[in-house]
């Protein structure tokens, strides 16, 4: 319920007339409105061109541009009304419009004329419309800016927090009485009152002392628990894994985090294209309150492709396949292909890998996988043939980090600067950690990324034990300028602990150089020197920077320099082997699909390469 009431001071007639100007001649307006339509229809008269004005002597400049861009008049040409009798609608439209803006903003004593050709819009018979209109003046007379008196707000929550904009003295508007009554219903539903509401509320403007006073009622209702979850809606989705996925919190106080929570587990599993989760009018007798879940289901099978290009690697192509609720279960295959070196300096390779994410095996925000991967790696200092399988288990703590763990069985097949045809037989225990606090994944501005992993290693048939760890951490910032101007930063730290380097598998040790380490080297060129060859190290420490620029909205300018290091102990030091490079490149944006991203750069440090490198590639470098 809303009361508003207004108490004029003997010289203060502002809203009074304005009232009178809004409502006179209801019962007439109301067959006039049924007239418009009618005659709009036969009249083929069109207005000329119509000019308009719109002026509010003390209003501030952003009030007045959002009188300019609300009205329905000032705005005729571009809606596209022309006829006098929609200018007409459009002015006697605008009186409301404008005085709520007025509202919004802390004037509620204003005074509103919209004259067509010098007659008051409100004066203007609608049936005796003249021909077309040729002017439209609006003139606003903002009146004084209002304060709160008193701002209420009543019975509230243990702990709610009502917003600094509704106090006593704070400049009075509507949005931040609406706010207040929001903040109090929120706070209890969030203490488990699902059904609070504001049951009564009073708005007092006294114009004398250019004062509102607001009082708000609020009417909490019972405190609540978690009833039952009804399912509907298309998808083939089994009943029982949307409950196992959902976890709904039968019997537990009601709050509405954790319905944010069932419905993002829900979606997390990618198999849904909606998701609606609705609580019901009213609760139940026993103080329960049900809720119904929507489902549609997203189309069963999704296929992807990439492409990225070095002047030295050739072509790298990646592509998957993926089938969402394979087993009706909410499971995803992902098939993953990847070519690399085409038409490069060294020989084609490329892997296949598969992965099986199960979201209703464990609990609500756990799944279970099944991982396999065969891979050929062909570089400048090793070969290698790599066979892999494990199962594992992940848990995701909120939308920005998760943790998983599994286990399972590597086998390596390697020609190396150690030797041809070594065999390394390995039982892993791979653990990985990501945290993700950056707004953008493909093309960030602010925020960290953190990437750790830990692999422990057992070998067997010959082969050493050990650990391999390793972190990736960026972070981001645009200095106030709201993404015009982008400083990025990477750290990339590698330590294997345990074997000699001559007794690990290749791939688990550390190389430097090419786009994903550093730019202006050749991929994977830097490694320790065993005899005429190289090898990997078993620690790396690689650094990077950007300085991101906007030229227009969709493009960029990078000015970037990357610098590596590897050393043949577990740990980086001052005898490490190290290079750098430099570069600079331009982005265009793609939209939801990040930048196209074009890199030049060469060598600053180290003799690994020589000569101009490029990278062409979708989403920024890191």
């Amino acid at each position: 319920m809303l009361r508003l009431s207004f108490f004029r001071g003997d010289n203060d007639f502002s809203l009074g007339q304005l009232r009178h100007m809004v409502t006179r001649g209801r019962p007439q307006r109301v067959l006039r409105g049924w007239a418009f339509a009618a005659l709009a229809t036969v009249s083929p008269t069109l207005a000329s061109a119509l000019e308009i004005s719109l002026s509010a002597p003390g209003a501030p400049e952003d009030v007045v541009e959002r009188l300019e861009e609300t009205s329905s008049v000032f705005t005729a040409e571009s809606r596209g009304l022309d006829t006098p009798l929609e200018v007409l609608s459009a002015a006697l439209s605008d009186y409301r419009t404008i005085v709520q803006i007025m509202y919004d903003e802390g004037y509620f004593a204003p005074v509103v004329s919209i004259k067509l050709d010098g007659q008051e819009a409100a004066d203007i018979n609608s049936l005796e419309a003249p021909p077309q209109f040729k002017r439209a003046v609006i003139q606003v007379n903002p009146g004084p800016v209002y304060s709160f008196g008193t701002a209420i707000v009543e019975p509230l929550s243990p702990g709610t927090e009502l917003p600094e904009e509704y106090a006593t003295g704070k400049r009075a508007t509507t949005g931040a009485i609406q706010q207040a009554a929001s903040a109090g219903i929120q706070g209890w539903r969030d203490a488990g009152h699902a059904k609070a509401e504001v049951e009564d509320q009073k708005v007092i403007a006294r114009h004398k002392q250019a004062r509102l006073d607001s009082e708000i009622d609020l009417a909490p209702g019972p405190r609540l628990t978690f009833g039952k979850l009804f399912i509907s809606g298309d998808t083939k989705v089994r009943r029982r894994s949307i409950e196992k996925i959902a976890g709904f919190p039968t019997g537990e106080v009601y709050s509405p985090a954790e319905i944010q929570k069932v419905g993002t587990r829900l979606r997390r599993t990618g198999t849904f294209s909606t998701v609606s989760i609705k609580e019901r009018e009213n609760p139940n007798p026993d103080g329960t309150l049900d809720f119904d879940a929507t489902f549609e289901d997203l189309p069963p099978r999704r296929i992807t492709f990439g492409a990225e290009i070095a002047s030295r690697d050739g072509v790298d192509l990646t592509a998957t396949w993926t089938h969402r609720n394979v087993f009706r279960r909410a499971e995803r295959l992902r098939f993953e292909l990847a070519l690399r070196n085409i038409g490069g300096a060294e020989d084609l390779d490329g892997r296949i890998g598969l992965r099986l994410d199960q979201p209703d095996r464990l609990g609500p925000d756990d799944n279970t996988f099944w991982s396999a991967l065969l891979e050929r790696r062909n570089t400048e200092n090793y070969n290698v043939t790599i066979a892999s399988l494990a199962y594992g288990a992940r848990r995701t703590f909120s939308d920005r980090l998760y943790a998983e763990a599994s286990a399972g069985f590597q086998w390596s097949d390697a020609d190396d600067a150690y030797g041809d045809g070594r065999k390394f037989r390995y039982f892993i225990l791979p653990f990985r950690s990501e945290w993700d606090e950056r707004d953008s994944k493909v093309s960030a501005t602010r925020g960290f990324y953190l990437d750790s992993q830990a692999m422990p290693f057992a070998g067997f048939s010959g082969t050493d034990s050990g650990l391999r760890v390793f972190v990736d951490g960026r972070a981001y910032t645009s200095l106030g300028t709201g993404g015009r101007l982008v400083l990025a930063g990477r750290v990339q730290l590698g330590s294997v602990l345990g074997p000699s380097p001559s007794g690990v598998t290749p791939d688990f040790l550390f190389f430097s150089g090419g786009a994903g380490t550093v730019r202006g080297q050749p991929f994977e060129s830097l490694g320790i020197p065993v005899g005429d060859e190289v090898a990997g190290g078993r620690s790396f420490l690689g650094f990077s920077g950007e300085i991101r620029g906007k030229v227009t909205e969709a493009i960029s300018l990078v000015g970037f320099y990357d610098y590596g290091a590897v050393d043949e102990s577990s740990f980086v030091s001052t005898n490490a082997e190290f290079h750098s490079g430099a570069g600079i490149g331009i982005r265009y944006d793609l939209g939801g699909f990040g930048p196209l991203r074009f890199d030049l750069a060469l060598p600053v440090q180290g003799d690994t390469g020589d000569g101009l490198q490029f990278y062409l590639g979708i989403g920024q470098a890191f």
